[in-house]
């Protein structure tokens, strides 16, 4: 599957688009990963344990979407797009995969 953040693919025609494909996850924090978290935002400093949690969300987000994409009988996804979002008070963060499918020439 050709993931593209354009409007096209080089080298290459769209032949047919396919509608809007999406990919969302909504992951909750867990209480060991917030200890840990709120005793780095003390003394400063990446916080690995929320870094490596929305690395696997957009992954999984992503994953979501070409299967959504691949069920159209899709080619390519074209304008992909990423937004995060809290669900409200900090308790957990939704990722949205979005994008055209569409079908080469």
């Amino acid at each position: 599957m050709i993931l593209s953040t354009t409007f096209d693919v080089h080298g290459r025609t769209v032949g047919e688009h396919l509608g809007l494909v999406r990919g969302n996850v909504v992951r909750s924090r867990f209480i060991g990963r917030d200890i840990v978290a709120n005793l780095r935002m003390i003394v400063g400093g990446e916080i690995h344990e929320y870094t490596k949690l929305l690395a696997e969300s957009r992954e999984q987000a992503l994953d979501r979407m070409i299967e959504h994409a691949r069920s159209l009988g899709a080619d390519a996804i074209i304008g992909l797009r990423m937004e995060t979002t809290d669900t409200g008070q900090g308790q957990a963060t939704e990722v949205l995969a979005y994008g055209t499918a569409v079908k080469l020439s």
